[in-house]
């Protein structure tokens, strides 16, 4: 045999084969034809490596040298390749009446090809996300820090349950998620976000957007209206959409979300998506009166509140807002919050915290649409919380992010002054440059984020978080909270320079 230059790491396939032993075919013969036709057809592609003769004849308990005959005449015809200590290969250069039929299968399935494209729920669903970008770089809102996350603490509370974990663990868990971890949180939200739950009342999530959805699920019939902030996080669109729900964008002023306008937008919704301890993108803290004034319309329209509360623990001056949930007294307030932009993104868990009567309802709903979520990071997390370390990294955090804050405003009234205006914050991990007017007639903010794009800064458009982008304000998120102190001044300087 000769000795090919295969595919370098070419997979070696599964092959779906079966040999009749009472068939008048020899066993070699079938195998030949088989892995022939599986080249011929296309679905054993050039390059790819086949099993060995030796465990090939072990899976279809023939003896080896069936293999090998049936190899060596797939050889001769050229269709496989071998390299002495490699394996074999599909040919590199197939035989004549091989590339015929893989033209000929070629051109049958383009007569074939569907014309039906994705629902028109699909369409939509993925409008909501047409401008997210695939990588992470510098001034990629809500993406947290992390060169000072405790690694070493983590590991050692991954390493203590998974070095000899317990056999429950290793078993479909609760739909409601690992007890210690609802503990933890329950015993958090009600000393730092004075939310009124128990751990009962928790339901550990993949995140804020399963969060939703799964409410939305259980609260909203297919076609039901929903009201969410304008402008918003297009996630929470998608996942209300996802469920079925109509939405209805309700304009966001300076108190926050306004409840007559929606009223009157929208009559008949009796669920609302809001972000009241800090409303994204714009930043905006709903007002107490606007907060009692949603509870007391939930209640008169036997409405629903879903609370997004997902980074309240970002404030730096003053005292940490209640939440609208430990305002309510009626049970209309499903809040909800997540531990991807505290800790990192990539552990996507984040929680539920549900009214007490419809604990089970959404116990069922989740094991009915999700069974029940991973395990693997959630003792390690409930470890994190109930040692204190979670508590630590959240103040160094704050401290870190606020310095940073600083940073950036600073860097901002240096280099983009005239152009655009960035005001300091009391919270949270990003800010709005607002176009000034000189700056709208030149640019818009879609033109802006592409030329940032351009030279690694990833800033988002303001306007594109609007329902109507056209009417939307002209401004870039500036996400600072992963930006280096020592790299403000010159990431900013070169936004100017891309501007």
């Amino acid at each position: 045999m000769t000795e090919p230059s295969p595919v370098q790491g070419a997979p070696r396939v599964l092959l779906s084969l079966g040999l009749e032993r009472d068939s008048s075919t020899s066993l070699y013969r079938q195998l030949y034809e088989q892995i022939r036709d599986l080249i011929l057809n296309g679905r054993l592609a050039v390059g790819s490596r086949l099993p060995s003769s030796r465990s090939l004849a072990n899976d279809l308990a023939v003896s080896r040298n069936t293999v090998v005959t049936a190899f060596d005449q797939l050889f001769a015809e050229g269709y496989i390749d071998s390299k002495v200590g490699s394996g074999a290969y599909v040919s590199l250069e197939l035989p004549e009446v091989a590339l015929t039929a893989l033209a000929r299968q070629s051109a049958s399935s383009a007569s074939r090809r569907r014309k039906s494209g994705v629902s028109k729920r699909g369409s939509a669903l993925a409008a909501f996300h047409a401008s997210a970008r695939d990588t992470v770089s510098i001034f990629s809102p809500g993406q947290p820090d992390t060169e000072n996350f405790p690694f070493g603490i983590w590991t050692r509370l991954m390493s203590r349950v998974w070095r000899h974990p317990d056999a429950s663990l290793l078993q479909a868990g609760d739909p409601a998620g690992y007890l210690p971890l609802r503990r933890a949180v329950a015993d958090y939200l009600a000393t730092a976000r004075a939310v009124d739950c128990t751990a009962g009342e928790v339901i550990i999530v993949s995140g804020a957007q399963q969060a939703i959805s799964l409410a939305a699920h259980v609260l909203l019939d297919n076609g039901d209206p929903a009201l969410i902030e304008d402008p918003g996080y297009p996630g929470v669109g998608g996942a209300l959409m996802g469920a079925g729900a109509r939405l209805f964008p309700v304009p966001v002023d300076d108190e926050g979300f306004d409840v007559r306008v929606a009223e009157k937008m929208a009559p008949e919704a009796r669920l609302v998506c809001v972000a009241p301890s800090r409303q994204y993108p714009l930043g905006i803290t709903m007002t107490l009166s606007r907060r009692l004034e949603l509870l007391d319309w939930a209640a008169r329209v036997d409405g629903w509140i879903i609370e997004d509360d997902y980074d309240s623990e970002y404030r730096y001056t003053g005292k940490p807002l209640a939440s609208l949930q430990g305002l309510d007294r009626d049970g209309r307030v499903v809040y909800l919050g997540s531990f991807s932009k505290v800790l990192f993104p990539s552990l996507r868990l984040g929680y539920l915290v549900v009214p007490p009567d419809l604990v089970e309802d959404f116990r069922k709903a989740r094991r009915a649409l999700d069974d029940h979520p991973s395990i693997l990071a959630q003792p390690a997390l409930a470890g994190f919380i109930e040692s204190g370390a979670f508590a630590a990294h959240l103040r160094k955090m704050r401290k870190l992010y606020e310095s940073r804050q600083r940073a950036l405003v600073s860097a901002a009234d240096r280099h983009l002054s005239g152009r655009l205006r960035v005001d300091a914050a009391d919270a949270g991990m990003h800010l709005v440059g607002y176009f000034s007017p000189a700056m709208s007639r030149r640019m818009t903010d879609v033109e802006a984020a592409r030329r940032a794009a351009a030279v690694g800064l990833s800033v988002y458009p303001l306007s594109t978080f609007y329902a109507d982008p056209e009417r939307g304000q002209q401004g870039l998120l500036l996400g600072y909270a992963a930006v280096p102190e020592a790299q403000m001044d010159a990431a900013i300087a070169r936004l100017a320079a891309a501007l």
